[in-house]
């Protein structure tokens, strides 16, 4: 009797690519239209991509069609954030890191300067008040 061993099988080809879901294309299109507010009307937007129902293979094409632009910025609080412009000017990719290196957020962040590289009104106050105390105190020596 023979066994399932003997059954002969032949691979043919590479394997198969990972399916892509065909999210990435309309991601891109809110993205422009996104961009055309921030054109029109300085109103950013932030687009949650953990939020898409992304399958194999969109994220890395929606990466792809974005490309790479000139400007990357990183933040060290409570994990590593980086900052990368993508090849369309005001276009951000923001990815969120906790203190283990993994992925807590990614977004896409439509502006002229993304949020995270803002300083808010307070801080800026406290610049403000900390200078002033050094240039005082530079200049009584």
């Amino acid at each position: 009797m023979a066994s399932i061993g003997d059954i002969p099988v032949q691979v043919e080809g590479a394997p198969a690519a990972p399916a892509e879901y065909g999210n990435a294309l309309p991601v891109l299109s809110e993205v422009r239209h996104a961009l055309a507010q921030l054109v029109d009307g300085g109103e950013p937007t932030q687009i949650d991509l953990g939020a898409m129902p992304f399958g194999p293979g969109d994220e890395d094409r929606l990466m792809a069609l974005l490309g790479s632009g000139e400007v990357t910025a990183s933040v060290n609080a409570l994990g590593l954030t980086r900052i990368q412009e993508t090849a369309y000017r005001g276009v951000w990719i923001v990815e969120y890191l906790n203190t283990d290196d993994q992925r807590v957020a990614l977004h896409l962040e439509i502006a002229t300067v993304p949020q995270l590289l803002r300083s808010p009104p307070a801080d800026l106050s406290d610049a403000l008040a900390a200078l002033e105390t050094q240039l005082a105190a530079a200049e009584a020596k």
